[in-house]
């Protein structure tokens, strides 16, 4: 029997939840029908896409693999159902952009590609910079839309924000670690070992919660923007790293294993959204751009 449609939203939904119960629980439905869907996935393809364990389970090689095909399987379903909306109507124009360096590489590309197959004759212009640049731009009327990190948002009274995706922050570690098989992560324990710390503008805001969040001036082992380096650098042992779970990726650029796990406490939590100024009459090649992203987000598994 060839899989389905659905079980391929539920297997997209558990591997960005890292959980059976949260993504069932996101797409309202049963804990047993999210799980028989999962066998019947593996079934069809011959391989384990999770690892099961008592703490729940983790994506395989297979399973990430499977992953980056289901993504552009559901978001090739999506572009065929707007395909018949009035969005690929022979719209002109420009549209200007901002995008802040963390969502650059996260949340645009994907929203950029698909705007660009529903509105060719759109001619975009996009810029990347600090999210304060952003919305000074965006208050002159520089920008007609933002897409940014909103957890920090300083001028609420002038501009409109949509919540596209919530991220909370998770422990990355390396295989082996003694926490990834704890029960129970506290700020406590994390406090204890070294920390790599991510510095891009955005996630660089976030640190001072974040280190109010530990209760104890931590050791910082290494400070970076890039992200990959986070990642080789966790994966090799160098310390651990509190990020976003949007960035999160099991694997290394070297092929190393990374963990993810939940940490009991107060975290902060990172919010990517649409943000435009407020009163502002948005040209339809920006409203589309809105659309499309909305689109997005109701279709994604939550």
């Amino acid at each position: 029997m060839a899989f389905t449609l659905r079980q391929i939203q539920y297997f997209v939904a558990v591997a960005e939840q890292g959980s059976v119960t949260r993504a069932a629980q996101n797409l309202s439905i049963s804990q047993s029908s999210v799980t028989e869907a999962l066998k019947e996935l593996e079934t069809d393809l011959g391989v384990e896409l999770f690892e099961r364990h008592p703490r729940g389970l983790t994506i395989t090689h297979n399973g990430h693999q499977f992953l980056r095909h289901a993504t552009k399987i559901l978001a090739s379903v999506s572009d065929a159902r707007a395909s018949f909306s009035s969005l690929q109507g022979a719209l002109s124009g420009t549209l200007n952009i901002g995008v802040t360096s963390l969502v650059a590489g996260y949340v645009l590309s994907d929203l950029l590609a698909r705007y660009r197959r529903a509105c060719p004759g759109v001619e975009v212009s996009a810029i990347e910079d600090n999210g304060g640049y952003l919305e000074h731009l965006l208050v002159g009327g520089e920008l007609d839309v933002a897409v940014m990190v909103i957890s920090n948002l300083r001028d609420r009274m002038a501009l409109q924000a949509e919540i596209l995706e919530t991220s909370p922050y998770r422990l990355w570690l390396p295989i082996g670690h003694p926490l990834v098989s704890a029960d129970i992560i506290s700020v406590a324990d994390i406090a204890r070992e070294p920390l790599i710390m991510l510095t891009v503008d955005e996630i660089e805001e976030n640190t001072g919660k974040l280190l109010s969040a530990l209760g104890a001036r931590p050791h910082v082992a290494f400070r970076t923007r890039s992200v990959e380096a986070v990642r080789s650098l966790v994966a090799t042992g160098a310390g651990v790293a509190l990020l976003p779970d949007l960035v999160y990726r099991p694997w290394s650029l070297e092929g190393d294993r990374i963990e993810s796990r939940d940490v009991s406490g107060s975290l902060p939590v990172v919010q990517v959204g649409m943000v435009w100024r407020k009163g502002s009459s948005l040209p339809q090649a920006a409203r589309d751009f809105v659309g499309i992203a909305e689109a997005m987000r109701s279709g994604r598994p939550r």
